[in-house]
This record gives structure tokens, sequence and C-alpha cells, in this order.
């Protein structure tokens, strides 16, 4: 019987989906953060359930050669990094190894599956963080959640975003701390400042900020605007967005331009973006254009193409894609970002496109009453993945190739199987790295319609004897 506290020596086997090792003990699985597969660990366990139970690590009796020194103090603290005790190198394959495990226990699907993508950069690849805030020592301070809770973990210098970010969050606490703004505090729903919200347009350089506040304003914004632009000319928006009620959604519905322009822009896949403070923009740009590359040569373009871009959002994916087809329809439920993404091709010259503002099934019976056929389709569904309804619209519009990003590999599996099941052959899948040192990977995945490209012609032939027929294939 495993009990909470014993110690056990074992051997690790597995990784699981959040980067945890996997041990056993007479059978038992246990759950090991910080192990790597093949090392002998002498682990306490601290939670049994009843089926599995968690434990940490007490000493490493033989490390793996893939474990070194992690880099960051609070690596072990923070919720943010899971793999900065190992290379890359090992990061990668237990990323690769956990899509082929979605595959086959989701989807029933074995197949070849290529070495996951790596990102271009593993560090300082960020270009937008959330610090929440809290009250210390009688001072503000920023950091990151620990896992799985919502206790602060100070952090002044995070190796995954670049290091201005850091430095804008303590001048804003050390500024707002001296004129007395409070940290909110979720528990008793009091306090001001909730959130330091800060974006990066790499390409150009511009930094957005926006204070998220449980009330309307901050004391002296003017003032504020001045002191931030004056040590940090990179700043190019100051918001306030007001989130008052008892959540963990960190931005309130409407943001207030305090300072400068609407938004900042960057370039992806060749195309100039606007980034508000609401707008889906992928953290790590230059893995993402690998990502967006990657899914425009699965989609195998031509000229006489009609893609439809479903989950649009600003149109990112879409845009970088309409010179190579004859039109581009983009379908989004929220309408800031239908908006954003009619601007982005106006901006950009783009004028083949169309940005619909609905869902998949009111996207299909326009389609249908303007006699229009898509020919790719190109899914980027959230992390829940494709509502059942919505992979039934594209069955029914039958296009020749569906390519599919996906934030989670074990949706992605769950969707593939349901493509295949509707009339698609699951042709590809390559996973990709867009968050080194964390547990999240991306896949692009390219299925195609089963039904022939090509017609059989066939010769009929009527021969000897009574009702006699021979066909023939030419």
């Amino acid at each position: 019987m495993i009990k909470k506290n014993d110690i056990y020596t074992c051997e690790i086997t597995g990784t699981t989906h959040d980067g945890s090792g996997v041990g056993r003990v007479d059978g038992f699985a246990l759950f090991v953060p910080g192990a790597i597969v093949g090392e002998r660990v002498r682990i306490q366990v601290l939670k049994v359930l009843a089926h599995y139970g968690y434990a940490k690590i007490v000493e490493i009796i033989e490390p793996s050669p893939a474990r070194i020194e992690s880099d960051c103090p609070v690596s072990s603290r923070c919720g943010g990094c899971t793999y900065r005790h190992m290379t890359y190198k090992q990061e990668l394959a237990i990323k690769t190894e956990h899509v082929r495990d979605c595959l086959y226990k989701n989807a029933g699907i074995e197949m070849p599956l290529p070495d996951c993508l790596p990102s271009p950069l593993q560090q300082g690849y960020r270009n937008k963080c959330q610090y929440p805030v809290s009250w210390k020592d009688g001072r503000l301070v920023f950091g990151y959640y620990g896992k799985n809770s919502h206790r602060l973990v100070p952090c002044t210098s995070c190796r995954l975003h670049p290091p201005v970010f850091d430095e804008i969050a303590a001048f804003l606490c050390d500024h707002l701390g001296r004129l007395g703004v409070d940290a909110y505090d979720e528990i008793q729903h009091r306090g001001l400042l909730r959130h330091i919200c800060l974006r990066r347009a790499e390409t150009s350089g511009q930094i957005m900020v926006t204070l998220v506040v449980c009330g309307d304003a901050l004391p002296q914004e003017q003032q504020l605007c001045r002191d931030l632009c004056a040590a940090f000319p990179q700043v190019c928006s100051i918001y306030c967005s007001s989130q008052k009620a008892r959540t963990n959604v960190v931005m309130g519905r409407h943001c207030r331009l305090l300072w400068g322009q609407k938004q900042i822009y960057d370039r992806l896949c060749g195309v100039e973006l606007g980034i508000s403070p609401l707008s889906f923009y992928q953290v790590n740009r230059q893995s993402a254009q690998n990502l967006y590359q990657l899914a425009a040569d699965f989609a195998q373009l031509q000229k006489e193409d009609i893609l439809l871009d479903l989950y649009c959002g600003t149109g990112a994916i879409g845009l970088g894609m309409a010179a190579r087809v004859q039109a581009l329809y983009g379908v989004e439920v929220i309408a800031d970002a239908v908006q954003d993404a009619r601007d982005n091709a106006r901006r950009n010259g783009v004028e083949n496109a169309q940005f619909l503002c609905g869902d998949c099934k009111s996207a299909v019976d326009y389609f249908a009453a303007h006699h229009i056929e898509p020919t790719v389709v190109i899914l980027d569904p959230p992390r829940k993945g494709c509502d059942s309804h919505v992979i039934d619209e594209v069955c029914a519009l039958a296009p020749q190739r569906v390519v599919m990003i996906s934030c989670n590999a074990a949706t992605m599996a769950r969707d593939a199987a349901l493509f295949c099941r509707g009339g698609y052959r699951l042709e590809k899948v390559q996973p990709v790295d867009l968050f080194p040192r964390t547990a999240h990977v991306e896949t692009v995945v390219l299925l195609s319609h089963k039904k022939p490209d090509c017609h059989i012609n066939v010769k009929v032939e009527f021969g000897e004897g009574e009702g006699k027929v021979t066909l023939k294939e030419i």
C-alpha cells in the first residue's frame, strides 16, 4: 500500500502531458515533477489517489545524460517553465512522443512522425506577458503564479521574454507603489492593480502597456504615462483595462487608451499586422512564421483555389496566403477581430479577401447562397479543439484539403479521427515548438478528401451471346 510521506526508489519510465516524470512502485504510477526518463531517483510521496499519485524528488541516484542545471532561480516554483532542467534536444523528443501518444490513444492512429521542429529562439522569444501583482514587504511586486495555484512567485528576471519587460514592470510597481496603489487581493476582492500586461512588436520594437485594474482608473494617469514614456521611449501605446469581476480572466471586455497609438505593428509572413490589447497574436513570432509557412506548404495552394480560413482571428494566417489563391474567405465569431482582419487586409493591399462575422454554420449557409465552393480549408481552433458540428459542416463543404493548426495534441488527434470518419484521410502530422521550456507543443495536420480527383472512362461493348456486356477501361 503506497502511503503519503513514504520514500521509495524507482526508475522514471515515461513523461506526462504536463512534463512530469512517471515512475512505478509495485505497479502504482507516481508523477514526479523534474524527473527525466531513464533516471533512477529516490522520491517522497505527496498525494495518493485511487489509481495514481504525486511525489517529489529526494535524491537523483542515476541522472540522465540530458539533465542540465537550471539557469532560473525560481523555475522549480514558478508555473511557467517545465523543461529547464534538461537539454533542448530532450525536450523536443518528449514533445514528439507526446504527439505520437495522443494520435494513438485518442484516435487509434499509428503513423511515422517527423521530429518536432525547433524554435529559432529558446530564450527571450515571448512578445507578450501578463504579470499578476501582489503586495509584499510594504511594496508592489510582480511575478507569476506557481503551478496549479494563485500563489504569486516574485520573478524579476524571466528568461522567456525580453529583459525590457522586467524593467518596465519594475518601474511601474515602484511608481504606482509610491502613489499608494494597492495590489488586488482576489480572496478579499479588494485592491486596485490586478495585472501588468506587456506586448512587443518584434520587427518595429514598439511596446504596448495595459494596466488591468479592479476599478475605473488609476491615480495621476497622465503623469504616469509621461514618466513611463520618458524612461522607455519604445512604449508607443498605454491602456487601462477595467476588470471588476471575480474571475481569473485577466482582461476586461473594454480597454481605455490613456496615451499613444491604438495599435502597435508587427510583420508576420510578409504581412503587416495591427495588434490591439485584446488581439490574438502568436507569442513566438519567429517560430509562428515557420508554423504558418508549413501550413501553407501542406495546403498545396494553387491560383484557382478558394481558401476558407476558419477561426481566422485578425487574419494573420489567411492574409499570408491570399496572394497564392483566387479568393480568401475568413470566418470569426468575434466582431472586433473581424474588423481588425479587414483593416489588416486594407493595410496590406489585399483585395481578394472577405472576412465574415459568424460561426461555421452561417458561413456554410453564406457559401451555399452565393454558390461558393472552398477547395482548401485552414482551421486554427482554440485549445478545446473544433466543435463536432464545425467538423460536420467542413465535411459537408467537401474541400479537397483541410489543414489544421492545433495547440493541443489531444484535441487535434480527436478532431483528426472525426475528419477521417467524415471522408478524409490523414496525410501528414508535424509537431512544431512555439513554446520552448514549457510543456506546450503545436501541430500542423494535413487531411485530404478520399474522393478521387480524376475519373475513369469506360467503353461498353456488346459481345457474342444474348445479354453479354464487356466493360473496358480507356
